[in-house]
């Protein structure tokens, strides 16, 4: 309980008198953009049954899924934001506790007795004008004091208002974005038209892939070899800086950032949630595709001659080698296993208040590579809010 709220009461009451204008808060503004990304989650779902009729379900259910991620990033980001704002509120009460209780004990004395008799004063007339004047240049500051606490009260119903309808919204959804995931794993095998560079694993790969003892030396393998992918569809080296990351959460590690073990790697480490969607950010061709080694699935995509695009850490991979990916595709979903609906959207907002990489219990490795030479994805990809995908903060 915060302390000095027992006669806040009084403070809501001279808060009213004054019919202050409805101020633009922090917390208000959080609801505002948790509320558009809640309404984004909403008009997602609802496009699950037109996608089940159309003419490509993996582009539409894909689109589907993409969405409502896009929607639980940004709600994340507001539930992050409106949780600040209520602890920087609770901790300014702590700090001015003393001076509260004073001014709530004033404004509780003069709400139970009668103007007059505060006026009066034992010493006479002069001394109750005196007294009078007094009151009348303290009452302004106890009013303002009074509306910046009933503010302050506000913004903290505002967001806990918030938490509780969220939890609702995220608890509906759940398991439509779910039958939608079911859906795609099922459209991405079915589907018949994807082009394809060759027809199956050379036997190259095959020899590579049991003989490989790293993921770098299995990358380097399939960068050597010589097979016919043909050339750039489009100009992938023009695109520096401008590359969306394959999956929304949390980017843990950065290019050569060590872990808490001390092993560093030449690439990204970000966290999701599980059976997140991963997409690729580029047209390119499937090089390889499986589990390897202890690095759980794989999946190796070719944007242009001599590039490569790594993922490791996948729980489900679509696609065969040879498929050759539009930029948005689905090549898989993480792995790992959401709570029951009824559980899922508390624990959401429980997760998001805390940030960090809570509640993103699954980790999508990517190493962006040009030929046998390993680059820092930051300087291709773009990672923000604005992608789903957010910094770590330390």
């Amino acid at each position: 309980m915060i302390p000095g709220t027992r006669p806040l009461a009084a403070l809501a009451l001279i808060a009213a008198l004054s019919a202050p204008a409805t101020a633009v808060t922090p917390a208000s503004e959080a609801a505002q953009a948790a509320q558009l990304a809640a309404d984004q989650l909403r008009d997602s779902i609802s496009r699950l049954e037109s996608a089940l009729g159309a003419d490509d379900q993996v582009t539409a259910l894909t689109e589907v899924i993409h969405g409502y991620e896009q929607g639980l990033a940004a709600l994340r980001a507001g539930l992050r934001e409106a949780a600040q704002r209520e602890t920087d509120l609770r901790a300014r009460f702590q700090a001015q506790h003393d001076r509260l209780s004073r001014v709530l004990g004033a404004m509780t004395a003069m709400q139970q007795s009668p103007e007059t008799a505060l006026l009066l004063h034992p010493g006479g007339a002069t001394a109750t004008a005196r007294s009078a004047m007094i009151v009348a240049d303290i009452a302004p500051g106890l009013r303002a004091e009074a509306e910046a606490l009933q503010s302050d009260l506000d913004e903290i119903a505002t967001v806990r208002e918030l938490q509780d309808s969220t939890a609702q919204v995220l608890g509906s959804g759940l398991i439509a974005v779910q039958e939608a995931r079911r859906l795609l794993a099922s459209a991405v095998t079915d589907r018949s038209h994807m082009p394809v560079r060759y027809a199956e694993n050379p036997a190259e790969l095959q020899a590579l892939e049991s003989s490989a003892s790293s993921l770098d030396e299995f990358a380097a393998g399939v960068s050597r070899m010589d097979l016919d992918v043909g050339p750039p569809i489009t100009d992938f080296e023009g695109a520096q800086g401008s590359l969306p990351l394959p999956v929304a959460g949390t980017v843990m590690r950065g290019y050569g950032q060590a872990d808490a073990a001390g092993v560093s790697r030449p690439g990204l480490v970000i966290a999701s949630a599980p059976a997140a969607l991963v997409t690729t950010p580029w047209p390119a061709t499937i090089r390889f595709r499986g589990p390897l080694l202890d690095y759980g699935n794989v999946m190796i995509l070719e944007p242009a001659r001599g590039y490569l695009l790594v993922f490791a850490g996948l729980g489900q991979v679509f696609g065969e080698v040879g498929d050759v990916l539009a930029a948005g595709d689905p090549v898989g979903l993480m792995g790992g296993t959401e709570p029951p609906a009824q559980e899922f959207g508390a624990q959401f907002v429980a997760d998001a208040t805390k940030g960090g990489d809570a509640g993103q219990s699954q980790t999508l490795y990517l190493e962006l590579r040009k030929g046998r030479e390993t680059l820092n994805p930051a300087d291709w990809f773009v990672m923000n809010a604005l992608t789903g995908t957010q910094q770590a903060q330390d």
